[in-house]
């Protein structure tokens, strides 16, 4: 049986501009370490494909066992100026969280 990142965590998102940051929030002590090893920042872009065009940094929280991704360039220049569905990025978390995690 495949599993998801989803089933190692939870996400949440912000935005400020055309900055989008997603937070991974681990459900448990072991999942965090799974994650701080192997949910690299390279790993993100490359999941995330056209929705994250540019940089993408990678920050961790272990006082709440959490990481947080910032996107750059991932919001076709921010609320009051994209033409997208989700110009605010909440569905990031959705669409990270659908990672294949074996």
């Amino acid at each position: 049986m495949s599993r998801t990142l989803y089933d190692l965590a939870y996400g949440r998102a912000g935005d400020k501009g055309n900055i989008a940051n997603i937070s991974v929030i681990a459900r448990t002590s072991e999942a965090y370490q799974d994650l701080k090893m192997r949910l690299t920042a390279e790993r993100v872009k490359a999941h995330l494909g056209d929705l994250a065009p540019g940089r993408v940094l990678r920050y961790e929280l272990d006082n709440i066992e959490a990481l947080n991704f910032v996107l750059y360039d991932a919001l076709d220049g921010g609320a009051t100026r994209s033409l997208r569905i989700d110009a605010l990025g909440k569905s990031l978390p959705g669409a990270l969280l659908c990672m294949e995690w074996d």
